[in-house]
């Protein structure tokens, strides 16, 4: 019970990201909910065949818990990043030392294989993870990108991951890219 208390913190961290009807910064919560629901969705166009959509719900689920302690990084802040790993890491210890043993394994292997995108459910999830705030930006007229002059590189390097998990997807991302750089919502 107590784990769960804390994790209902997740709801009051607030990310850049825009609910995509612009009336407020969505958070931690709506964009791990959102995130699974696009990754059941999208499930058919993963362009590996071993992926474990159950594995990748779970993962959608715990990727982002630790920033209860740790807080929401932004992607494209290049300081915030330097120290998110160790930041991250010293959340995990405290977040999935709240659970019995065997579940805190689970919870915080789920959470490192999602973090080292190394396996194919977590390329698959991480791409979908990428792709759920893409979208968003892209229906709330670049909100976040616009904010923060965003270039078209930073977002073709963030979004790559897109191409290996789920190539039929490329061609999409290529074109809100495109669109958002021809308004002006993405820096060339």
């Amino acid at each position: 019970m107590e784990f769960l208390i804390e994790v209902d913190k997740m709801k009051n961290i607030l990310r850049q990201t825009l609910l995509m009807d612009k009336s407020r910064r969505e958070n931690d919560a709506e964009h791990s909910w959102h995130f699974a629901v696009m990754a059941l969705t999208l499930f058919e166009y993963s362009s590996n065949p071993d992926v474990d959509i159950n594995r990748v719900i779970k993962m959608a689920l715990l990727h982002d818990l630790v920033e209860v302690y740790a807080g929401d990084t932004f992607a494209y802040d290049k300081k915030g990043n330097e120290d998110k790993a160790k930041r991250e890491k010293q959340a995990a210890d405290r977040l999935f030392s709240i659970l019995p043993p065997e579940q805190a394994c689970e919870f915080r292997a789920l959470w490192e294989e999602f973090d080292s995108m190394e396996t194919p459910d977590a390329v698959y999830a991480s791409a979908i993870d990428r792709l759920q705030p893409f979208i968003s930006n892209y229906k709330t007229d670049g909100h976040t990108w616009v904010l923060h002059g965003i270039t078209k590189d930073m977002v073709l390097d963030r979004m790559k991951i897109v191409k290996t998990a789920m190539q039929e997807l490329w061609e999409f991302v290529e074109q809100v890219i495109d669109d958002s750089v021809a308004k002006g919502q993405i820096k060339q």
